[in-house]
């Protein structure tokens, strides 16, 4: 018989050695060293079913994205990983589930050298999961909001729509289309942190954001901190393959205010141009310049014809609509 209890389910689930010179999953508190010259680089985010992720969503590959989209936060700043701590809320136990959510989640940290070195579990009413990730940066090398200049490009990693293409025909909110599903329900489901691209940029980029509310949520966050306006050029924003064919208004919102993309939105100066492209092509990373950062505030969409385009939703609101509801 499998006991059942808290300590049981974190030793038979969760715990891992630990990297030599850290002390992990076993004690009050993980402790760790940093590299001489760095910062350390924290971030927590909570992921809530039924608002975050759905309810008979494939547990190994939430194991996965639930540490993927923190390790994307460390990305944005150009951090290295060090380690990360889960705490998580479960209605029941559930060995199966349990099995392949730990399954995808130390995959993904042994991938990124982020091991779990702590946390908590407890009962509730929904699965909840919490995640700290922490990393380390040289000191005054983080791509900080704050940073971004007037006269800097803008700058988009890989593609975006496909994640919000994907929950929306997993919703029946489009009519059925197997093939567009096969091609981007990776997107959603199994989302690649840029590390290795927010590594290199930090002394590069001046500041970098994930997208991951949508693009347009998340570029006014660099907006505002650093106090300027932008031009984004509709025809240059690197849309997903399976976009092609979607009715244009339904394209234009799954690029410019899709969530889940986790690709990196960042700025630099226009001398680095092709430092960054060859970066790209180095990490086999599609990089795309999409704008410019102006004086003012707010982001202006252009199209081709430097007309200002029209849009309705900018992105994902945590305290409104659950998952299910992306209308």
């Amino acid at each position: 018989m499998q006991a059942d209890g808290e300590f049981d389910l974190i030793a038979r689930y969760f715990r891992r050695p630990a990297p030599e010179k850290m002390l992990g999953v076993g004690d009050d508190c993980a402790l760790m060293p940093l590299s001489s010259g760095c910062e350390l680089a924290v971030s927590t985010d909570m992921l809530v079913e039924g608002r975050h992720f759905l309810p008979d969503a494939d547990p190994q590959a939430l194991g996965h994205k639930a540490l993927a989209v923190n390790l994307s936060d460390l990305a944005a700043m150009g951090a290295r990983p060090l380690a990360c701590t889960l705490a998580l809320s479960l209605p029941a136990v559930d060995h199966a589930w349990l099995a392949a959510f730990a399954d995808g989640f130390h995959t993904l940290a042994r991938e990124s050298h982020c091991p779990l070195v702590g946390g908590d579990t407890t009962r509730g009413d929904a699965v909840v999961l919490s995640i700290t990730v922490l990393g380390e940066v040289r000191r005054s090398h983080a791509l900080r909001r704050d940073a971004a200049r007037v006269g800097d490009d803008v700058w988009v990693s890989g593609t975006l729509g496909a994640a919000d293409l994907a929950l929306r025909l997993v919703l029946g909110q489009l009519p059925p289309d197997p093939e567009r599903l096969r091609a981007t329900r990776p997107a959603l489901d199994r989302p690649m942190p840029r590390l290795k691209l927010g590594r290199y940029l930090a002394g590069v980029a001046h500041a970098a954001i994930d997208v991951s509310d949508g693009l347009l949520q998340d570029f006014d966050h660099i907006l505002q901190a650093s106090h300027c306006g932008a031009e984004l050029w509709l025809d240059a924003l690197p849309a997903h393959p399976a976009l092609a064919g979607l009715d244009e208004s339904l394209r234009r919102e799954a690029i410019l205010s899709g969530g889940d993309a986790y690709e990196l939105c960042f700025t630099a100066r226009p001398l680095w141009r092709e430092q960054i492209e060859a970066l790209g092509r180095q990490l086999d990373v599609p990089v795309s310049r999409v704008g410019t950062l102006v004086r003012g505030q707010g982001v202006r969409v252009l199209d081709g014809a430097g007309q200002a385009v029209s849009v309705t939703r900018r992105g994902f609101d945590h305290f409104s609509a659950p998952c299910g509801d992306i209308a």
